[in-house]
């Protein structure tokens, strides 16, 4: 299963145990394809580096940089154009939808409602974690 996963989700996923965590793990183990941009990347970055998760790194045993890579090495990315037109009532979320579409995505995994309330964008399925996860475990 080919899966655009928003930020929030990744974050939860990289810095908690839960379901984000156990989608992280099917990325690791090869059963989740993981498809990023340079600016989820970038916006992953951005907001792994604010101080309030140092400390929670430092208990893992990693750091921003480490935490970044592996991800990188795991994603499949590309750079899609924006869509014609905004779709989400949050414009940073067409940013998402692009992405799933010109990388033929399977399923986009949010906790944004913005994007949740949408239900699915061109046959590609809009799931929480939760729902995700009962996805690839079929």
């Amino acid at each position: 299963m080919r899966a655009v996963i928003d930020t929030n989700v990744l974050v939860s996923g990289l810095l908690w145990h839960g379901i984000p965590h156990r989608l992280i793990e099917q990325i690791r183990a090869g059963t989740l394809t993981l498809i990023a941009s340079s600016a989820l990347l970038a916006e992953l970055d951005e907001v792994i580096r604010r101080p309030k998760f140092h400390a929670i790194l430092a208990r893992s045993r990693t750091d921003p940089d480490r935490t970044l890579a592996e991800l990188r090495r795991l994603a499949e990315t590309g750079d899609p154009p924006p869509l014609p037109a905004s779709v989400s009532r949050d414009p940073h979320d067409d940013a998402v939808l692009a992405l799933a579409v010109a990388a033929q995505a399977d399923v986009i995994v949010s906790g944004d409602e913005d994007l949740l309330t949408l239900g699915a964008y061109q046959d590609i399925r809009i799931l929480a974690p939760a729902e995700a996860l009962a996805a690839t475990t079929q």
